[in-house]
């Protein structure tokens, strides 16, 4: 068995384990973050599905029972 394969299982397991990211900083405006709208009920304006001033619902009509946005 020649030397060199410790090497190339370590190499082998460092590219498997770790995670594709780990060696760059995360950006300010990485756009693939989740928003989250802790403080925002959902409402509906009409018939549009509202969170945080934002259409949501992909256009389905909101049912009756959600609080229309005042």
């Amino acid at each position: 068995m020649p030397a060199h394969h410790p090497s190339v299982i370590a190499a082998l397991f460092l590219a498997l384990f770790l995670p594709a990211g780990a060696a760059t900083a995360p950006s300010d405006t990485d756009d693939n973050m989740l928003t989250t709208y802790v403080d925002c009920p959902l409402e509906r304006i009409g018939i549009q599905l509202v969170r945080c001033d934002n259409l949501t619902g992909a256009g389905v009509g909101a049912p009756i029972w959600i609080p229309e946005q005042k």
